[in-house]
């Protein structure tokens, strides 16, 4: 049986707003630094993409000095 299957809602948290929080930097900063349009950076800070490319993950992560892991978080549902 596919664990996936029936699942309502994805439990991935982005918590982009923690590192930038702790980086001191602003949303449109980082999105000037990364290349990314304000608007699209605000829909990842949100979680309301379906994805994320990698090489946008690589150059947040480069500009905020963090991984991957500090941004995404897996979270069960109850």
């Amino acid at each position: 049986m596919n664990p996936v299957a029936g699942r309502l809602s994805l439990m991935i948290v982005v918590n982009l707003d923690v590192m930038l929080a702790r980086r001191k930097m602003r949303s449109k900063e980082l999105a000037e630094r990364i290349g990314i349009s304000e608007p699209n950076l605000s829909l990842f800070k949100s979680g309301k993409l379906k994805g994320v490319r990698f090489e946008t993950l690589d150059k947040i992560c480069a500009v905020l000095e963090c991984q991957p892991g500090d941004l995404l978080e897996h979270r069960p549902s109850a």
